[in-house]
C-alpha cells in the first residue's frame, strides 16, 4: 500500500433533508487513473468537494502523503497539492495564457510583475505537456480544449501529486480528445494520481486503471478496469440492468401525418438549402459531426436565430415563426443543448420553471395562481418520476436529469406536439438516460413528434425512426432506422467534407 498517495476512510456529509454522503471510502495510487463514477446525485461532486475544501465533512478521515489533513479551502488543497480541472472552465477571457496560470502567484521583479519570467514559466509548463500553446495569447481567441490545457497546466503549476478531472471530454472533439488522452497517459508515467469523473463508459474502459463506483451518497465497490465489462459497472451504478440495442424498425405508424415541412431553409453559414419533412409520432434523428448545422438548424426553425429564406409548415398551413414565441403558439417545443443557459432558470423553483412556458394559463388577474402552478407541477413530477424534495425546490439543485425532466415537463404544459430535444442526454448518466429515452418513446407513442440531435451514434441509433444526417451545414443523407449502421452515418457525415477535398485536389491538379 505504500503507492497509496491519498485515502479518504468513512466520509459522512448531510446537508437539510439530503445524505449526501454515507461513510464513503476513497483511495487514489501514485501513477494511476482512477475513475469515480455515479448517477447524477450519487454523491461524486460532494465527495470532491470535502476532498478540495469547498464544504467540510460531518465526520471521517482524509490522509494524504500519510499524514491526516483536513482543507478549509480550494487555496489550501491546491498549496498541498490536490487540484481540480472544473468541467466548467474558470479562466478570465481578457487576460494572456500566463495570467490566468499565475493569477494570485505571480512572479515579481521589486514592485511589479515579471512577465518575461512568467510568460518563461508558462512555456515551459507547455514544453512538459507537449502542446503548443503562446503564454502570450488571449485566454478567449483559444479553443475550448487548449483553454482546458492550461487548467491542466495550472494545476502542475501547484505542483500538484493529485489531479481531479471533472467531465473533462464533455465539449471536445474527437481529436480533442485524444490530445487529452495523450496528456492523462503522460501524467501517469510521471507519477501523477489521477481522479477521472466521466460518464462516458467508453473512456472508462479505455483511459482509466480502477473504477469506483457510488450510489445515493454510498460507497457501493471497487473494480479493476481491465478485468470487468461495462455491464458490471453499469449495474453497480443503477442497481439494475440496462439495455443498449439499437432500434430495428421504424416505430411511427404507417401512414401518419406530416405534421412539419420544412423547405429550403437557410440561416447563415451552416444551415444551406435544409429541407425535410416529420410525422406524427415520429422520432427524427439529426446526426452529424461537430459544426455540422444540426443545432443551428433547429434554432432556425424554433425562431431563436433569424433565417435569411425557406418556409416551415405546421399540419399542412404556412406558418410564420420569427421568434420563439411564435413557435411555442404553434405547438414546438425547444429543449436546448445548453439547459443551464437556455433551458432552465436555475434559481427558480420547480414549479416556476414548469410553467414557464405557458403562464397565460396559470394567471387569476394580474397575479398567478401559485396553488394551481404547483399542483400542475406536482403532477408532472408524479408522472416523469423527477427526482425532487417538493416543488419548491430550485432547480439548480437538482442533478442534470431531473433539470432536464423539469424542461419536458415545461414543454408538455405548454401543449407542444412537436419537441426539438438537442443533445438531451448531454452530461447525464447512464440510469437518468435510460429514464429520459423510455419517456421520449412514450411521448412518441402518444402521438408527439420529436427531432433529437445527438452526437452519440448509439443514442441516435437507439431511438431514431428515421435519420438525417448533416455537414457542413447541408443534408448529405437520409435513412430509415431499419437500414441504418454507424457506418452509413459517419459516410453521410463526411460526405461534404470528402467532396470539399476531392474538389481542392482536381482544382490545384490544373495546370
Amino acid at each position: 500500500m505504500e503507492d497509496v498517495i491519498l485515502t479518504m476512510k468513512g466520509i459522512d456529509k448531510t446537508f437539510p433533508g439530503v445524505h449526501a454522503l454515507n461513510h464513503v471510502d476513497f483511495d487514489v495510487r501514485r501513477g494511476e487513473v482512477h475513475a469515480l463514477m455515479g448517477e447524477n446525485g450519487a454523491g461524486k461532486s460532494t465527495l470532491m468537494k470535502v476532498l478540495t475544501g469547498i464544504c467540510a465533512k460531518d465526520s471521517g478521515e482524509i490522509v494524504f502523503e500519510g499524514r491526516t489533513v483536513e482543507f478549509r479551502s480550494p487555496g489550501e488543497a491546491q498549496e498541498a497539492g490536490i487540484v481540480i480541472v472544473h468541467q466548467e472552465l474558470n479562466m478570465i477571457g481578457h487576460l494572456t495564457v500566463a495570467q490566468n496560470i499565475f493569477i494570485g502567484r505571480e512572479p515579481k521583479r521589486g514592485l511589479f510583475i515579471d512577465d518575461a519570467r512568467m510568460n518563461k514559466e508558462a512555456a515551459k509548463l507547455f514544453a512538459q505537456l507537449r502542446i503548443d500553446i503562446d503564454p502570450k495569447e488571449t485566454m478567449s481567441n483559444l479553443t475550448v480544449a487548449k483553454q482546458q490545457m492550461c487548467e491542466i497546466a495550472k494545476a502542475i503549476s501547484h505542483d500538484a501529486k493529485v489531479i481531479i478531472f471533472d467531465e473533462p471530454t464533455a465539449a471536445l472533439t474527437e481529436n480533442e480528445i485524444e490530445q487529452l488522452f495523450a496528456i492523462i497517459q503522460d501524467l501517469r508515467a510521471k507519477g501523477y494520481g489521477i481522479v477521472y469523473i466521466s460518464h462516458r463508459m467508453d473512456e472508462i474502459k479505455r483511459i482509466t486503471d480502477r473504477v469506483t463506483v457510488m450510489r445515493d451518497g454510498q460507497y457501493i465497490g471497487t473494480l479493476i478496469t481491465a478485468e470487468c465489462t461495462k455491464e458490471d459497472i453499469i449495474s453497480m451504478m443503477v442497481g439494475r440492468v440496462i439495455y443498449e440495442d439499437p432500434k430495428t424498425e421504424n416505430r411511427c405508424p404507417p401512414g401518419a401525418p406530416v405534421v412539419l415541412k420544412v423547405e429550403h431553409l437557410n440561416a447563415g453559414r451552416l444551415v444551406r438549402d435544409v429541407s425535410f419533412e416529420l410525422h406524427q409520432g415520429e422520432i427524427l434523428g439529426f446526426a452529424g459531426l461537430v459544426g455540422a448545422g444540426r443545432t443551428e438548424t433547429a434554432r432556425a426553425l424554433f425562431g431563436a436565430d433569424p433565417r435569411d429564406s425557406g418556409d416551415i409548415y405546421i399540419d399542412g398551413k404556412k406558418a410564420e415563426i420569427h421568434s420563439p414565441r411564435d413557435a411555442v403558439k404553434a405547438g414546438i417545443g425547444y429543449l436546448s443543448e445548453d439547459r443551464k443557459r437556455f433551458g432552465a432558470v436555475l434559481q427558480k423553483s420547480v414549479a416556476e420553471n414548469t410553467t414557464l412556458a405557458s403562464l397565460q394559463k396559470f394567471m387569476k388577474g394580474i397575479f398567478i395562481d401559485k396553488r394551481r402552478e404547483a399542483g400542475t407541477a406536482a403532477e408532472h413530477v408524479k408522472a416523469l418520476k423527477t427526482k425532487t424534495p417538493d416543488v419548491e425546490q430550485p432547480v439548480k439543485n437538482l442533478s442534470g436529469g431531473n433539470q432536464q425532466k423539469v424542461i419536458i415537463a415545461k414543454w408538455l404544459v405548454s401543449d407542444a406536439r412537436i419537441m426539438i430535444f438537442d443533445e438531451p442526454t448531454r452530461g447525464i448518466d447512464v440510469g437518468a438516460k435510460q429514464e429520459i429515452y423510455e419517456l421520449m418513446a412514450k411521448l412518441a407513442e402518444t402521438g408527439k413528434s420529436i427531432i433529437m440531435i445527438s452526437s452519440e451514434l448509439a443514442e441516435i441509433l437507439r431511438l431514431s425512426d428515421r435519420i438525417i444526417v448533416m455537414c457542413e451545414g447541408r443534408i448529405t443523407g437520409e435513412m430509415d432506422i431499419a437500414d441504418a449502421t454507424q457506418e452509413k452515418i459517419m459516410a453521410a457525415a463526411t460526405r461534404e467534407i470528402d467532396q470539399q477535398r476531392q474538389a481542392g485536389a482536381k482544382e490545384g491538379s490544373r495546370p
